[in-house]
């Protein structure tokens, strides 16, 4: 079974730094697992490695897709894997770095048997999102399956309408696909490693990290998107921050009021990553404030 290693953990926890020091101890490469940072175009906000850090290590699933294109779970994985292969073939070690817990999950232990797409059904969705508005429709998902709408974004388009179109299909909610799947057979060998520190600390770390984006030119950047884009896009409307941005250059907020509430989203997303990734058991936990350097980490990684 071919080997890989895991560096996972809550949005700001100090993942790249740790990432970029173990996968030169390692001799690896860096596969993203952030769901973010697959779009072109969107960077500041979405945290994107600087071109310094790709140089120093290759990164893959950096800007694979245009930010009006579909994405899902299923071509990540698809990509993901073709990743791995590829740096395996090379003789270098795999290092899946990021975020987004069911990324990481379903490259390790594979898609759920869950209805096919309907594309009728989904349009319906998508014009009902369209009129009433997202809200309405994650209220709804909250009351037919309330333990995916508590794992995923209230502005995830893309998994709100999956979640409701999988209920309308079968009568059955999502998680019920995901606990019969069960995600016992692991496709990879993995070491997982998760970055984890006091939550105080992780919300001071969120609020510098807010500040820094918008100062780096966040607003500036949305801005040029939508000379080329349309506002109604996957990419702006699943991607954490994207969519306050783009109320206030709509003029619908002050850009305060927008840092206010994007901080506030990100530190209840990071509250919501860390329920995901504790659940696993297999995950070793390392202490991100007292973190030195990746030796120890690189000793693990060469063992498995």
């Amino acid at each position: 079974m071919k080997k890989i290693v895991v560096l996972c953990g809550p949005t700001a926890v100090g993942k790249t730094k740790v990432a970029l020091d173990l996968a030169e101890k390692c001799n690896a490469e860096i596969v993203s697992a952030d769901s973010g940072q697959v779009w072109k175009e969107l960077d500041i906000g979405t945290g994107k490695p600087t071109p310094a850090d790709q140089k120093r290590v290759r990164h893959h699933l950096i800007d694979v897709v245009k930010p009006d294109e579909h994405f899902d779970v299923a071509r990540y994985v698809e990509l993901a894997d073709q990743a791995i292969a590829d740096i395996q073939q090379r003789g270098k070690l795999p290092l899946i770095v990021g975020g987004t817990g069911m990324y990481i999950k379903i490259l390790l232990h594979g898609l759920c048997e869950a209805p096919a797409q309907d594309k009728a059904l989904r349009k319906i969705l998508e014009e009902r999102i369209a009129k009433e508005g997202l809200p309405i429709l994650f209220e709804e998902l909250k009351k037919v399956d309330p333990e995916t709408a508590q794992k995923i974004h209230s502005n995830d388009t893309t998994r709100v309408i999956r979640a409701l179109e999988v209920y309308e299909i079968s009568g059955l909610p999502l998680s019920y696909f995901h606990k019969e799947h069960g995600f016992k057979e692991p496709r990879y060998q993995a070491l997982q490693i998760g970055l984890t520190c006091e939550k105080k600390i992780l919300h001071q770390r969120i609020e510098k990290r807010v500040d820094w984006m918008i100062a780096s030119g966040w607003t500036e950047e949305v801005r040029e998107l939508f000379r080329f884009y349309s506002a109604d896009m996957q990419s702006i409307r699943a991607t954490l921050g994207y969519p306050q941005i783009t109320a206030h250059l709509r003029g619908q907020i002050s850009l305060e009021e927008a840092a206010a509430e994007i901080k506030k989203l990100t530190r209840q997303y990071a509250k919501r990553q860390m329920t995901w990734f504790r659940a696993d058991k297999n995950i070793r936990w390392v202490e991100a404030t007292t973190f030195q350097d990746a030796t120890e980490l690189a000793g693990l990684c060469n063992s498995i």
